[in-house]
């Protein structure tokens, strides 16, 4: 299939079908080969091979079940095959991830997975090693999940943690760090859960009843005021979202940005900046809300391709959209409130990016840490005084959350706000004077959210 990736897509009767055990094999191979990423690739093929409704479900599990899962999946193939797994060519160990996960993930009966999985072998890697993975995936087959992860227990809680749930040790340890030992165990199985496609119904345009009605029934979301929950289907194709009426957007995304707008303040309120508005959503919502208050909103984002997504996402609002840096754009004393979307490890949404949690490094943090300080302490600088600047981050991650925060305190001219509007429609999302969500707890992304206000100069 790597061939057709940049074909043209052919007429539908044209298009070959395609077993969806394939799919996802390739989908899989694409990104451990390639470094692609799922949520991109897999569309494609699904289209490209003519695979829809149940097949394509199945693709899709087995793709992102199979990518969130490699690390454990790739100890229990280690075991079994008593060699370290890497050693092995990368498309046998696509392959053997694939047949794994089936055996232990699914309920697909053993020996329809391993023989499915052996004849994969022998058509996309080679039938030279199609007897060693029949051998390999008969032992994993021999032991369930919770057999096979007690046996590879080292007495370590966070090793075994991390093990049970598909989770390199790092993160499993920066999530300990905030909610403690005794919630881990909740959120890593949380960051496994596919979540729902959450919509936001964009304020003054439709409402969150006519959306739920074209969504063929999506239920209300539970703490957003224009939250809705798409029950199936591509919410790409819905004419709410086509036209911009609505898009599609976390709930907790929806939560922070409005915590912006929804912060009291004296005085003037028509100036408004996103300052790292890409790819939209935030600003598309705020701009909705500022198009009904009567105020308008500056959208600064550096990338050329996501501030042309930003214009998209804000057609017809009073939205205005930049190319640039957040760090110097603007005025200082100019705006009645600011956000602050800052680029971040994105460790609160791993349950929307199967692959994430493997590609990410614990020292890409600390690369990110300088920037988020410098767009917050930019985001005060724009700020007047007595405006109020939301610092979000999609990731819990101390160092990227209340570290940022507090070292650019320091620097005076600012104080926190707690955010009340936030905290009064959701328990459980205080975070000292912080807020901060979680997928187990409110099934959202793990939302950080903190409130300043501009005190003085800076």
């Amino acid at each position: 299939m790597s061939d057709k990736r940049n074909r043209r897509r052919a007429p539908e009767s044209d298009r070959p079908k395609v077993n969806p055990r394939r799919v996802a094999f390739d989908a899989i191979n694409a990104v451990t080969a390639d470094n692609a990423y799922a949520n991109l690739v897999l569309p494609r093929m699904l289209a490209e091979t003519d695979n829809s409704g149940r097949d394509a479900a199945l693709a899709t599990e087995l793709t992102y079940g199979t990518l969130r899962s490699l690390g454990t999946l790739e100890a229990i193939l280690a075991a079994a095959s008593g060699r370290e797994i890497r050693q092995l060519q990368q498309d046998l160990v696509d392959a053997l991830c694939l047949g794994a996960y089936q055996l232990l993930y699914m309920r697909i009966p053993a020996h329809a997975a391993v023989a499915t999985t052996v004849s994969l072998v022998k058509a996309a890697v080679s039938p030279r090693v199609s007897g060693l993975a029949n051998a390999v995936l008969r032992k994993v087959a021999a032991k369930d999940l919770d057999e096979w992860t007690a046996e590879l227990a080292t007495g370590d809680r966070l090793h075994d943690l991390s093990l049970r749930y598909a989770h390199p040790q790092w993160i499993s340890s920066e999530f300990e760090a905030v909610l403690g030992p005794e919630e881990l165990a909740d959120a890593l199985a949380a960051s496994n859960v596919a979540p729902p496609v959450h919509l936001c119904a964009k304020p003054g345009r439709i409402t969150k009843g006519d959306l739920s009605r074209e969504s063929r029934g999506g239920g209300h979301g539970q703490w957003s005021p224009y939250a809705v929950y798409m029950p199936s289907g591509d919410p790409g194709r819905l004419p709410a979202v086509v036209t911009g009426l609505a898009h599609v957007q976390d709930e907790g995304s929806q939560l922070v940005a409005l915590q912006l707008a929804e912060a009291p303040l004296e005085g003037s309120d028509r100036s408004w900046i996103d300052l790292c508005a890409g790819p939209g959503g935030k600003t598309g919502l705020l701009g909705a809300v500022a198009a009904q208050r009567g105020a308008s909103i500056d959208a600064v984002e550096i990338q050329q391709h996501r501030a042309e997504l930003v214009s998209k996402a804000v057609r017809g609002l009073p939205v205005t959209v930049h190319t640039g840096d957040g760090r110097t754009f603007g005025k200082a004393d100019s705006a009645d409130r600011v956000l602050v979307d800052a680029p971040c490890s994105g460790l609160g949404a791993l349950r929307r990016r199967p692959e994430a949690r493997w590609r990410k490094q614990r020292s890409d943090i600390d690369d990110l840490v300088p920037l988020q300080r410098e767009l917050l302490a930019s985001g005060l600088r724009l700020a007047r005084p007595g405006g109020i600047v939301a610092y979000v981050t999609c990731s819990p991650v101390t160092a990227e959350t209340e570290a940022v925060v507090e070292s650019v305190l320091k620097d005076g001219g600012a104080e926190l706000v707690r955010p009340e509007w936030l905290l009064d429609r959701v328990p459980g999302a205080e975070r000292g004077e912080f807020a901060q969500l979680w997928p187990h707890r409110h099934g959202t992304d793990a939302m950080f959210l903190a409130l300043l206000r501009k005190t003085g100069n800076r």
